[in-house]
């Protein structure tokens, strides 16, 4: 006799509070493209063979906003009461996309509500605040993750593969290059929020993009142990969502300059004040003593040592050699998910499962550190040195 099987798999459904998903980040990337997608899924494949899927409650300031995006998306909860949102027990993991002044208060109160926390960057203002964040998470055993989306970007996988095979022999060198133009806001709207230039509301491209530089440098190539940047406000006078000038407090374009454990030398521009002639809007140019490589946010091309040509320097002859024609695109072997759906999706298997979560709120505090030296560095004409940081027995020491 055969007995019947049971097919039916075992679904965990997680209850995630989404503050600040009427921003353009939170509602794109993390809303429609990560938890909506998961939950539209039907959720994700566990280990053992169960699933775990995402229901979200939408918190925010104005109701009414909150209740058309809900109707659009069929999201049956939304509130403008967070505490009260922390408070109830089905809501496991609290999710932060504030603007960056609003963050750490709204994370102290998650933290001491006993939530998980999963958190945009900058996780704070200053690396003193960034430390007492993971500081009290430490303490209170709360599991934390950081974004770190670009790391799941398909050019970027590309080359960590690259790097794990040896292809790049001794790394010598990265060369990025990030940025395109913003307009001003006078005579054609401008597509970054004015906040953005506004160093009193948390605005600037070092804040905005060290940390990324951070997490990508640190995790790819080294971690890094001084600094030499230069911040520049290029265009001073911009116009805001409503028409109104003002002028700029914050920088638009940051040149900076990275020394990685190891010795691997990074240069990284980041503006929002260049125009665009290259592939992507973000590329990094590896050299290594056995080959090359070029990234952006998808494509990758590599030059191994033994088909790279052998230029000769002569000004006065015009050189009709077509040199991208030396470089070897990398097919994608792989099928590739949103970046941010992706982490979101590891994170929400370590959650489950209860494993170690490397890209916490100390990785953060990391890249608030290499901000905030960056700007120091700016502002001080110098090399800035960064100090380790550690932790130990649960908390967090410098």
């Amino acid at each position: 006799m055969t007995l019947p099987t049971d097919t039916t798999v075992r679904t965990r459904e997680i209850g995630v509070i989404l503050n600040g998903a009427t921003g353009r980040m939170g509602y794109r990337q993390h809303l429609v493209r990560s938890i909506l997608a998961i939950r539209d899924a039907g959720g994700i494949d566990l280990p053992d063979g169960s699933r775990a899927t995402v229901k979200p409650l939408l918190v925010g300031r104005n109701r009414e906003t909150l209740a058309e995006l809900a109707a659009r998306h069929d999201i049956e909860d939304f509130t403008t009461d967070l505490d009260a949102a922390l408070a109830d027990p089905r809501w496991e993991i609290y999710a932060d996309f504030l603007v960056t002044k609003a963050r750490a208060t709204a994370l102290r109160k998650a933290i001491a509500a006993g939530k998980t926390i999963y958190t945009e960057k900058p996780t704070a203002e200053s690396l003193d605040e960034a430390l007492e964040l993971a500081r009290l998470a430490a303490d209170a055993g709360v599991k934390t993750g950081v974004v770190h989306d670009k790391l799941y970007l398909p050019g970027l996988q590309k080359l960590k593969r690259l790097i794990d095979s040896g292809f790049f022999g001794r790394i010598l060198s990265v060369r990025g290059e990030f940025g395109y133009w913003v307009f001003e806001g006078d005579w054609q709207r401008a597509q970054r929020p004015s906040w953005n230039y506004r160093a009193e509301d948390g605005g600037g491209i070092i804040v905005d993009m060290f940390p990324h530089w951070n997490y990508v440098l640190e995790n790819l190539f080294g971690p890094v142990r001084s600094v030499y940047a230069e911040a520049a406000t290029h265009i001073p006078d911009r116009w805001d969502e409503s028409g109104a000038h003002y002028t700029a407090t914050a920088e638009d374009a940051a040149y900076g300059i990275f020394e990685l454990e190891g010795g691997i030398i990074a240069q990284i521009n980041s503006s929002w004040t260049v125009r665009v002639h290259r592939d992507e809007l973000v590329e990094f140019h590896v050299d290594g003593t056995h080959g090359s490589a070029v990234v952006g946010l998808f494509g990758a091309e590599i030059q191994p040592r033994n088909a790279t040509p052998k230029p000769v320097w002569n000004p006065d002859l015009e050189d009709t050699h077509d040199y991208a024609a030396d470089w070897q695109r990398l097919p994608d072997n792989d099928v590739f998910l949103n970046g941010f759906r992706q982490q979101w999706q590891d994170f929400l298997v370590s959650y489950v499962q209860e494993t170690p979560y490397a890209f916490d709120l100390l990785a953060g505090a990391r890249g608030v550190q290499l901000a905030e030296a960056g700007l120091r560095s700016s502002r001080e004409g110098r090399k800035v040195a960064l100090e380790t940081l550690t932790t130990v027995s649960g908390s967090v020491a410098r």
